[in-house]
């Protein structure tokens, strides 16, 4: 656990991150006239204890690794052993294991199989059954335990595939017995409340429910502002209690009202749900009804919108017209060997968000009225989210060589180039405390950054002017009845205005543009949308299309460097929707971007003396995305 000394130098680093960032901070108020702090955090990190961690070689960093590399301590790296630091700390952390087998496969291959209790031939199959388990361990073979064997899912009914999914026979032949469970979940819970340090640093208690129906990715990050106390007294809801979203909201309904625990849960980046993540049913092919929506729209405040597993904002089959649609496609399901990547509508966040206005028109109620948050999904227990010091998704992808190797089947799979340095998860909250983190993501005033620290503000109301832009803080903007992000508007008789403002990451690449995106419901019904350059670095102009020419690139293939010639340090704007109309339904979200910069996999391509590294990009443009301002007209 964290010394007197450690948190010395923790408060020292903290007072060094303020001193980088106050040049270019925004001003941290929102129109709520209360004081917001911008707090950087990772609410989806996985330790030792997730089976699939461990099987790819994260067999030391547990949460007081996580914490500690968190809070800007130097660490050993779980798999090759260097000494691995971040850059700057993060302000809050959610230890986020996976329910399922928690701490279950780390005992097994530590302190053997366990067959107390079994007769001769159960015995005698769980031995081998751990044998196996341990031999892919050691040879880093992992994940065909777990994916490679599932059943075919195109020929499995939806229930025998979501049993199937928890693992094939040899993984059903193991004992796991429930104390190594409770005592895995004692140990993370403690290390939560012993790096929690109000105002300094949020240490979050959380887990990840997985439910994988037919190799469809539908998990959720569950976090609550409890101490470890009251978390001992519920264990974590696992796919293995139900496979059903409903039943999840339904246990933590139950459960807050047993303990008091405030909960939320953040649906997994959605690009590999196979459509079910954002549906216009649900997972047992019921229409989406009051009831469901009322539920989801209750206890799914915020997803994610990207991360370690590529990004989910749209893709170019669904909004054609965006240049930028295409970002960190991530094309494999977890089961890739039988089933070919085919994204679908319900797969990605814009598309949910047009969707929800058709839910709203004809239920009452939007389910999909969400927030959006970065977050890493790394599995190594060091949130990295930096290209030039990223660690991988698993600690077997932390070193070149095995990234660029493919490491989970024999079909068309991912490999740690394939995946995404990404992301960040940046909260407006009162205070740097569980309560408050908790509370900002339940308002929705919350953005994803796909890893640079990019300070963003963006406000909405009936009437706003350049001369608020120019105003010292935001602060004045509650008495013009404006809204952050997340908030809601209207009904209005003219165009809303809103302010965006948009500050580089202090120790990052320039920016290129604002832009916002406009989803609305028209008057047949129909569902549309639109991307607008509201301000925007150089001299540039507008073609007769309407469309801005690039910037440029400045990155050199040959080292990796980026020059920031060109860009701006901040960017602003004030706008004004020029095709409002008052009777339509909208939502409207900022999306912030970077220059061009280097792809992690070009420095591994470097270091491998490689031009290129295979099938990737050598650039990538860095963005953030806001939450969304929506628009309800009267009835």
């Amino acid at each position: 656990m964290l010394s007197g000394k450690g948190k010395g130098i923790i408060r020292q680093m903290a007072r060094v991150r303020i001193g980088l960032l106050v040049g270019l901070a925004l001003p941290a108020a929102a129109a709520t006239g209360s004081e917001r702090q911008l707090l950087w955090g990772d609410t989806h990190l996985h330790t030792t204890y997730s089976f699939d961690a461990y099987v790819f070689n994260n067999i030391s960093a547990g949460p007081d690794t996580a914490y500690r590399y968190a809070r800007g301590l130097p660490v050993e790296h779980p798999y090759h052993k260097a000494r691995v630091q971040i850059t700057v700390p993060l302000d809050f952390l959610v230890v986020s294991d996976h329910a399922e087998f928690l701490g279950q496969v780390r005992n097994i291959h530590r302190n053997g199989v366990d067959t107390t209790g079994l007769g001769l031939l159960a015995s005698l199959r769980a031995r081998i059954a751990a044998y196996f388990l341990n031999r892919a361990i050691d040879n880093t073979q992992g994940p065909s335990l777990f994916i490679e064997n599932l059943p075919d899912p195109e020929q499995t009914p939806l229930e025998a595939a979501t049993a199937a999914t928890l693992g094939d026979d040899s993984i059903r032949l193991l004992p796991m017995p429930e104390r190594v469970e409770t005592d895995a979940w004692r140990d993370i819970t403690e290390a939560a409340d012993a790096y929690n340090e109000p105002g300094i640093f949020s240490a979050l208690i959380g887990w990840e429910w997985s439910s994988t129906p037919g190799g469809a990715n539908l998990h959720r990050v569950v976090i609550t502002d409890s101490d470890a106390d009251t978390a001992r007294q519920f264990s974590p809801f696992g796919f293995d209690d139900s496979a059903f979203p409903e039943d999840l909201w339904a246990w933590l309904e139950a459960t807050s009202a047993a303990t008091g625990a405030a909960f939320t849960a953040i649906p997994h980046n959605s690009n590999i749900s196979k459509g079910m993540m954002f549906a216009d049913t649900t997972l047992r092919g019921a229409k989406v009804e009051a009831d469901y929506i009322a539920r989801r729209a209750k206890w799914e405040r915020v997803v994610e919108i990207t991360q370690i597993k590529g990004d989910s904002e749209t893709h170019s089959l669904f909004s054609p017209n965006d240049a930028f649609a295409d970002f960190e496609n991530y094309p494999f399901y977890i089961q890739s060997k039988w089933t070919a990547y085919q994204p679908q509508r319900g797969d990605f966040i814009r598309p949910a968000l047009r969707l929800g206005l058709q839910l709203e028109q004809l239920q009452g109620q939007n389910p999909y009225r969400f927030g959006v948050i970065g977050s890493s999904d790394a599995h190594t227990g060091l949130a990295s989210s930096e290209e030039n010091n990223f660690h991988g998704k698993m600690a077997t992808d932390s070193v070149p060589a095995n990234k660029r190797s493919q490491v989970i089947s024999d079909g068309p799979a991912a490999n740690g180039w394939s995946m995404s340095a990404s992301g960040l998860a940046a909260v407006w909250a009162e205070a740097n405390t569980r309560e408050a983190i908790l509370a900002a993501l339940r308002r929705r005033e919350v953005y994803a950054t796909t890893g640079p620290r990019i300070a963003l503000q963006f406000y909405g109301a009936s009437d706003l002017t350049e001369e608020d832009l120019q105003r010292t803080g935001l602060r004045h903007l509650a008495a013009r009845g404006a809204v952050p992000m997340g908030g809601e508007l209207g009904p209005l008789d003219a165009a809303p205005g809103f302010i965006v403002m948009a500050s580089k990451d202090p120790l990052g690449a320039n920016l290129d543009r604002i832009q916002i995106i406009k989803g609305w419901l028209d008057a047949s019904g129909q569902t549309r949308e639109q991307v607008y350059d509201i301000a925007w670095s150089g001299s540039r102009a507008p073609a007769a299309d309407g469309s801005l020419p690039p910037l440029g690139d400045t990155v050199d293939r040959q080292t990796g460097a980026v020059s920031n010639t060109i860009g701006a340090a901040q960017l602003a704007a004030v706008w004004r929707d020029p095709q409002f109309d008052p009777d339509q339904s909208a939502f409207y979200y900022v999306r912030v971007l970077q220059i061009p910069t280097l792809r992690h996999s070009l420095l591994d391509a470097i270091a491998l003396s490689m031009e290129h590294a295979t099938d990737q990009p050598d650039t990538i443009q860095e963005r953030a995305y806001s939450s969304a301002i929506w628009y309800r007209p009267g009835d």
